[in-house]
């Protein structure tokens, strides 16, 4: 497999958590942000969209959007699950990451920011704007997790590959995170976990870390 990503990027880090968790190898190819190469002719023929992160499988077939691929891979290669074996608790652990994918992360994303400036928003109150929505949303996601183990449980799944960058983000951001005590128990355990360290942005080949 093939994964089109950007080291700094939230849907791209979901993906690669989820590869890693699953054990999964794949070739990591990286799209430049912020030089903007997904907005060239080469990368806009490969995802029409120009955004990351795009998969492409083994079969050749090219997956765009963070949340079908993650899907993807959960249909194809089912073990370990990321998903619980109930619907019931199917539906918490995807109510969560949509909380995440749907109603946090596009609020901060890079062209919502980039739209904000062109509006006159000085950095200030950009910051204020990503600081108000990260918190809201992190504030309900609190609540819905469980009071031990990651999101759900004594194993990472479904909620954690979104949460996890989610708080990549929010760290970028200056965002407090001293209220969310759950939350933070969480992201201790997934430091501890290897496949959430090999899927970090400081551990990409584009990261400038490496």
């Amino acid at each position: 497999m093939e994964l089109y990503t950007y080291y700094r990027s939230t849907s791209s880090y979901r993906v690669r958590i989820a590869l890693a968790l699953k054990g999964l190898a794949y070739q990591s190819l990286p799209v430049n942000l912020l030089q903007g190469e997904q907005r060239g002719a080469g990368y806009v023929a490969v995802n029409p969209q120009g955004r990351v992160p795009a998969l492409r499988t083994d079969g050749g077939d090219l997956l765009v959007q963070s949340p079908a691929i993650i899907e993807y891979l959960e249909e194809v290669y089912p073990q370990p699950a990321l998903l619980p074996a109930t619907a019931e608790a199917r539906a918490k652990v995807r109510g969560v990451a949509a909380i995440i994918g749907c109603d946090i992360h596009p609020l901060h994303n890079v062209s919502v920011l980039n739209r904000l400036r062109q509006a006159g928003q000085d950095e200030g109150q950009v910051n204020q704007w990503i600081s108000h929505w990260i918190s809201q949303g992190l504030a309900a996601v609190e609540q819905l997790v469980g009071d031990h183990g990651y999101c759900f449980g004594d194993q990472p799944g479904l909620a954690d590959v979104y949460l996890i960058p989610q708080l990549y983000a929010a760290e970028r951001f200056n965002v407090d995170l001293d209220s969310f005590p759950r939350i933070l128990r969480v992201a201790a355990l997934a430091a501890g976990h290897p496949a959430f360290a090999k899927a970090h942005p400081a551990q990409q080949p584009d990261s400038p870390a490496q």
